[in-house]
């Protein structure tokens, strides 16, 4: 019995011990202290809906560790600092986020980062291209508001998406700065984990900030599905920045941001940042990706094959190759689509060919409407269910669509969709969710009793092609639909951009690609 409590006393010591090293000072250890923290949302400005606080499904403390394979107790990353956790939140991409929850997240992180400090680092995670209500710019006013509270002293890493956007004042607040060079985003995980193997080095190495920080704008909007790192230009474009992240060289980082399309900011537009030691390589270097991207800008174009949905849903119909899959472009979920536009929808039940049983089997993914997974739930696996399904957000291009079949599977337990019901209407199953959500994975569907890989035609709310979908798909095209996140840029109402601007203004000068040199965190502007 005394062994046994012993070795209680002892596992609660040592828990004690694991919450008790936020307030240990970084001489007993000789390992620095570094916070993380950050939000991540990318949301459309051209979208009706908003996002509340419970959409970035934060974690705190200790859980933060989970969002990072490369921080669990076994990493060495792990055991190379104190780790002071705050907050990290992520959300789906989806309309401004209302200023109560951006506010409410924001002071419940300055809250725990005065409880813990002082820092020797802090990583700050997030996407970049967040839009809130009454607030341009949030990304750097969190930033700043953080330094508020930590010092000019502590050394930020900050690492983004590379269709986030880079203002100035996010640039000044961050010491270290990087982005994703993949689009799609496979690197995401790596390049988070550069952010911060790059922190501990400048922190372990006693070199501190970065004395210089290059930040070029560069006067070119587009979408990510005309920017995919798959093909050209992307693919060359972005294959010139790791050989200039080159650590021995003089400079510690290097990064292109394409920048967020579907917001209405003056900060909306492409970046190249450029960090280092050594500032004629830090600014030739930046004016170097600057002028390499400027020189490519009319060779951009969409990554797949494109169409209207009437031509897209006919060059389906008539290939022989399945699974065909069409991007529902204009109301994707994971650009900041409201994910509720019925217009797509519409069109594909009011075509004959798929209002047999029989007809091409077709999948569409998705429409949310709560009310209508009430009625399937009630009715169950077998039963007929009938009513109305989306446009409850976004009704702009098309009401409420009229859904009656049969319930063909209901699974509860989604951490987006929450409870997502399929129904078949004609040949075309409908997925229905409680809650919008994003179809990237062949679990998504086959979790539903789906087979996506033997149906003729898939329909997914997206633009480029997640790698599974892309590995998939036995031809693929997108469709140009209506909605907050339409690929036809020139439809949106800007206002607030700074012009001139490419593709909009065709007849552009030359833009001043010249590095400016941005002040260290803490100095005059």
């Amino acid at each position: 019995m005394k062994h046994i409590l012993w070795g209680l006393a002892v596992g609660i010591l040592l828990v004690s011990v694991g919450f008790a090293q936020s307030t240990a000072p970084t001489k007993a250890t000789g390992l620095p202290r570094i916070a993380i923290a950050g939000l991540g949302i990318e949301s459309s400005t051209f979208s009706p809906a908003v996002t509340n606080e419970d959409a970035f499904h934060a974690r705190y403390g200790p859980e933060v560790y989970n969002a990072y394979p490369f921080m669990m107790p076994v990493s060495p990353l792990r055991k190379q600092a104190i780790w002071l956790p705050a907050i990290v939140g992520k959300s789906l991409p989806g309309g401004a986020v209302t200023r109560e929850a951006y506010e409410s997240l924001v002071n419940k992180t300055l809250d725990s980062l005065k409880k813990y400090g002082p820092y020797d680092g802090l990583y700050f995670d997030i996407h970049g291209a967040m839009s809130v209500v009454g607030l341009d710019d949030p990304e750097g006013d969190f930033l700043t508001r953080i330094r508020h509270v930590v010092g000019y002293k502590t050394l930020i890493s900050t690492s983004m998406d590379l269709h986030g956007n880079v203002s100035w004042r996010l640039a000044q607040n961050s010491d270290l700065i990087t982005c994703y060079r993949m689009a799609p985003h496979e690197d995401a995980m790596q390049t988070k984990e550069r952010a911060v193997v790059n922190l501990l080095e400048r922190l372990k190495s006693g070199k501190g900030k970065p004395a210089y920080k290059a930040w070029i704008p560069v006067p070119i909007l587009l979408p990510g599905e005309k920017t995919s790192t798959r093909i050209e230009p992307g693919k060359s474009l972005y294959s010139n920045v790791e050989p200039i992240a080159d650590h021995g060289n003089g400079i510690i980082d290097a990064a292109i941001w394409i920048g967020y399309a579907w917001a209405d900011e003056p900060r909306n537009h492409a970046v190249v940042m450029v960090t280092g030691d050594d500032k004629a390589k830090v600014g030739q270097a930046a004016e170097k990706l600057a002028r390499d991207f400027w020189t490519v800008r009319n060779q951009f174009g969409f990554v797949a094959p494109t169409g209207t949905l009437e031509k897209c849903l006919t060059d389906a119909l008539a290939s022989k190759k399945h699974p065909f899959f069409i991007s529902d472009t204009g109301d994707n979920p994971t650009a900041g689509g409201a994910g509720d536009v019925t217009w797509t929808l519409t069109q594909i039940l009011a075509r004959p060919e798929f209002q047999r049983a029989d007809g091409p089997s077709l999948i569409y993914a998705s429409i949310p409407d709560p009310e209508l997974v009430k009625k399937a739930m009630a009715a169950g696996v077998g039963g007929s269910v009938e009513g109305v399904a989306g446009a409850r957000v976004d009704a702009r291009f098309a009401p409420p669509v009229k859904l009656k079949g049969t319930v063909e599977s209901i699974v509860k337990g989604d951490k987006d969709a929450e409870v997502e019901v399929v129904v078949k209407v004609g040949s075309v199953h409908v997925i229905v969710t409680q809650k919008r959500k994003p179809y990237h994975k062949e679990i998504d569907f086959t979790r539903l009793n789906l087979a996506p890989r033997t149906a003729d035609i898939v329909v997914v709310k997206i633009g480029y092609l997640e790698p599974e979908l892309y590995a998939m798909q036995a031809d693929w095209i997108m469709a140009l639909t209506p909605g907050g996140v339409n690929q036809d840029l020139a439809r949106l109402p800007y206002k607030r951009i700074k012009r001139p601007m490419f593709p909009f203004d065709t007849n552009m000068k030359q833009p001043d690609l010249s590095a400016q040199f941005v002040p260290l965190s803490g100095a005059a502007k």
